[in-house]
């Protein structure tokens, strides 16, 4: 039998190659980043991969996320099981598991326990501090990446030997941003999502793997690489000698977010009562309009604003960005 990664072994050897077929990698949202992220895992023959994202296919997402297609948006699917339909045809022995899911402080821990590396993918500042705390905490690489615009950069974080996302808060203002208010194209997507597996890659495979920013701008033909080794906050609450790793605190019990440039709503409800999918819209019919259900999530149309509810009692209200306002609605819709 031909062996697939033939090309890749002439480039890192045999023995290498081994070291990536034993790994595990969990990705953390798969959006722009994730899914290319996640192609380049899949092909290169990461032997297991996690992939979690609590989102769903939209439109507006065909232009830059690299695995959906318009299928996808039309079923409204989540993007971890569309996700992992188009991986499984690209690589069967890969072994993928995906996993609808909000990060936060109470689920982190337990979803990167056994992994070798974790690659950031996620699309909001706060999330990444949360993964960067569990990740130190848990001695495991995190290989950070970000894109807005036509810029983007990426650096690892090896607990023991590199700053962590907190140390460089001061020192680098653009690690909060987002892609949602001023928009992405899509060559910086591809970029930096090959930044961040080219560290993961070395990493899995023994490599040194230098401390280092790379940030590109593609656009303008602007590069510059920045050696954070330095950097290091020797009072860093996350990785300095005393830890009390701030962001993993617990949520509160309901809690709204305001998804950045989308005039959306999100809420999370910790063990919600709720009646399953197919019961709610039983229930829901004649009295919402454009109701669809899959396995995973319902959406409909109620009072103008699009509401999608998720198994786990989490709703995203599209049409608001007053928690106030959102809140009620998931009320009247689930009674």
């Amino acid at each position: 039998m031909t062996n697939r990664y033939a090309k890749q072994e002439l480039f890192l050897g045999r023995d290498r190659q081994s070291h990536l077929q034993k790994a595990s990698a969990i990705i953390i949202g798969v959006g722009a980043l994730g899914s290319s992220i996640a192609e380049m895992l899949v092909r290169a023959g990461i032997g297991k991969i996690t992939i979690v994202d609590r989102d769903y296919v939209e439109w507006t997402n065909l232009q830059r996320q690299s695995l959906y297609t318009e299928e996808d948006a039309k079923n409204k699917l989540p993007k971890v099981i569309a996700a992992k339909n188009r991986l499984q045809q690209i690589n069967s022995e890969v072994a993928i598991t995906s996993l609808i899911k909000d990060i936060t402080s109470l689920n982190i821990e337990e979803l990167i326990k056994g992994q070798t590396i974790i690659l950031d993918a996620t699309d909001n500042f706060e999330t990444r501090m949360v993964v960067n705390d569990a990740a130190i905490k848990h001695g495991i690489p995190f290989i950070f990446g970000a894109c807005v615009g036509s810029y983007g950069l990426s650096f690892p974080i090896i607990p023991g030997k590199t700053p962590c996302l907190n140390c460089l808060l001061n020192h680098i203002p653009t690690l909060n941003m987002t892609c949602d208010t001023v928009g992405v194209i899509s060559p910086i997507v591809q970029m930096i999502a090959a930044y961040q597996v080219t560290y993961a890659m070395q990493y899995l495979t023994n490599y040194e793997v230098l401390p280092i920013l790379q940030s590109i701008d593609v656009w303008k033909h602007e590069k510059s690489d920045i050696n954070i080794e330095k950097l290091k906050n020797k009072n860093c609450q996350t990785c300095g000698p005393i830890r009390s790793y701030p962001f993993l605190k617990d949520d509160d019990h309901m809690k709204s977010y305001v998804l950045c440039g989308r005039d959306a709503v999100q809420l999370r409800v910790s063990s919600p009562k709720i009646p399953t999918l197919t019961n709610l819209s039983d229930r829901l019919q004649g009295i919402v309009n454009d109701l669809i259900v899959n396995p995973y999530l319902l959406s409909c149309t109620y009072e103008e604003h699009r509401i999608v509810l998720f198994k786990d009692g989490r709703a995203i209200i599209h049409g608001t960005k007053e928690p106030s306002v959102a809140k009620e609605l998931y009320r009247k819709v689930l009674g």
